[in-house]
């Protein structure tokens, strides 16, 4: 099966994504919330691993609606807004669901954004090593 249809990613490549973000999750001995969106920030797939804090759930859903709806990973954000005193005020607070440090980032094929994945549970670098093995898995 294909891991991408025109548009969006598939419930394959979302479950795929998952288990490998799982593997490297467990591997590290982070748990954490993995959350993969589809190209409208809607939840395709999605884990809580045990022992993964409760407001991680939230999180880790921001961090791949972030990354899905403006094609960008998260962790670019702070760099994006830093030294722009409007949108270092505005964003945070006037972007619903937001998140502007590691740990979601784009699922793209052809050019096109067509998902996200969203990681919590560690610090933001931990939270990136484990998206990034998620998106390994269908590079």
């Amino acid at each position: 099966m294909d891991n991408f249809t025109k548009t969006s990613v598939t419930i394959g490549a979302a479950q795929r994504i998952l288990a490998a973000a799982i593997a490297k999750a467990e591997q590290i001995a982070l748990p954490c919330v993995i959350a993969v969106v589809d190209e409208s920030g809607v939840l395709k797939a999605f884990a809580r691993m045990d022992g993964a804090a409760l407001l991680s759930v939230q999180v880790a859903q921001d961090k791949a609606y972030t990354a899905a709806g403006f094609g960008m990973p998260t962790d670019g954000w702070y760099d994006f807004i830093k030294d722009d005193a409007p949108l270092a005020t505005g964003a945070t607070t006037g972007i619903d669901r937001l998140v502007v440090f590691g740990g979601g980032y784009p699922i793209t094929a052809g050019g096109a954004v067509i998902g996200g994945i969203g990681v919590s549970g560690g610090h933001y670098t931990q939270d990136m090593e484990v998206a990034r093995a998620g998106l390994d898995a269908v590079a």
